[in-house]
């Protein structure tokens, strides 16, 4: 038998997104954004509303970073969420994290997070199902520590997932499975 649950976010896992932006003095912003994903090959779209700091700096400056987070750095990942830049204006550097500036795009890439895609701003959509920011994916990086024959390993990665239920985090580590494979016996 199945129960109604008094929820409508429920989609699971839901990534951990570090969203980096410069602030209007050049210091560093960074959001936490569970509710963002691949809009297609190159392009990422995050539900961000126009009243966080975060999108006023996107639209600025043309460009941000997203970096997934890691296990290693749940408590400044959270932080990220909890904190706003509109309120705090040294919110980064209150984490103890530290960044350096992106060669291709005007935005910060944290160096504690090991993946980063670097997006240029393409648009903001308001309207009634508008999306909020989309980037164009311009560069994408990672630490050497989690690359096996330069390929992202992503138990290595260890990233974590958001989980709207009961409000935890979730490492997202083993692999189970083979996309594009693993369903073929089954067609007919």
């Amino acid at each position: 038998m199945r129960k109604k649950l008094n929820i409508t976010e429920g989609i699971f896992p839901m990534p951990v997104l570090m969203v980096a932006t410069y602030n209007e003095d050049g210091s560093v912003n960074v959001m936490n954004a569970a509710w963002g994903t691949m809009q297609e090959r190159d392009h990422v779209v995050l539900n961000l509303t126009e009243t966080h700091k975060t999108v006023k700096n996107i639209k600025a400056r043309g460009a941000f970073t997203v970096s997934i987070a890691d296990a290693a750095h749940v408590v400044e990942a959270d932080y990220f969420g909890v904190e706003s830049g509109n309120r705090v204006s040294n919110k980064f550097q209150n984490s103890g994290l530290t960044a350096n500036k992106s060669e291709i795009v005007d935005a910060p890439v944290i160096n504690e997070f090991p993946l980063c895609l670097e997006c240029e701003f393409v648009e903001y959509q308001n309207n009634k199902y508008g999306c909020g920011v989309i980037g164009r994916v311009v560069n994408v990086t990672a630490d050497e520590s989690v690359l096996v024959e330069d390929k992202i390993d992503m138990a290595l990665v260890n990233a974590i997932a958001f989980d709207p239920y009961t409000h935890g985090y979730y490492k997202v580590t083993e692999r189970v499975g083979e996309a594009f494979k693993d369903g073929l016996p089954l067609k007919k």
